[in-house]
């Protein structure tokens, strides 16, 4: 009977175990703050570029800055590349123990992205080349991207929690990838404010 009792203890033993690594899925409440997120994050974008004329879409504020055309081709880019990250963390395994390394909240993620207080140069493969065709094809790429991703966070099951990436400013998890993908397409609609608010802006 002895034996018995203590084989039951360690299928239980066993058991918690195998629950305490499997694979945690988001929340409800985290699933619907990165919707919002990035529903908010499209709309702002979309309202900034209503109505825009083939010479406002392609002005320059100066000799190497981008145009609103180009800056809209990079958040295309970008918004394929960073949800990339995301699908590139999920060819790993869950892993709780690297949470600790996570040290940014995703509120500090969002705030630190959008910030135009300190201008990064972006990497080359995330430079506007005409990759779209045109300002209507990098648009209509953003849109299509924005979709199906917006798609897998509502749908997904996987534990994007206790996957991550290690971005130049820290680790942060796959969710926070997220996050920062949205984040950074209300960087740039500032920044395409910023063009339209210019000088030199040409008028309607």
């Amino acid at each position: 009977m002895k034996i018995f009792r203590i084989i039951f203890l360690c299928q239980i033993i066993l058991l918690g175990g195998m629950m305490a690594t499997a694979q945690s899925s988001l929340t409800k409440t985290e699933k619907n703050t990165a919707l919002n997120h990035l529903k908010q994050s499209q709309a702002e974008l979309i309202i900034a570029v209503k109505d825009l004329s083939e010479d406002q879409l392609n002005y320059k504020m100066s000799d190497g800055s981008w145009s609103i055309a180009e800056t809209m081709e990079h958040i295309a880019i970008s918004e394929k590349n960073i949800f990339g990250i995301v699908e590139m963390t999920l060819k790993t395994d869950p892993d709780p123990a690297g949470r600790s390394e996570v040290k940014m909240s995703d509120e500090q993620v969002l705030a630190l992205i959008t910030s135009r207080d300190q201008k990064v140069k972006t990497r080359p493969e995330f430079e506007p080349t005409n990759s779209f065709g045109s300002y209507t094809g990098s648009l209509d790429t953003f849109k299509a991207l924005r979709k199906s991703n917006m798609l897998f966070v509502k749908k997904t099951k996987e534990d994007l929690r206790n996957r991550y990436f290690d971005f130049p400013f820290g680790k942060v998890d796959a969710y926070q990838v997220v996050l920062f993908m949205s984040g950074h397409t209300q960087r740039h609609m500032k920044q395409i404010v910023e063009i339209i608010k210019s000088e030199g802006f040409p008028k309607a």
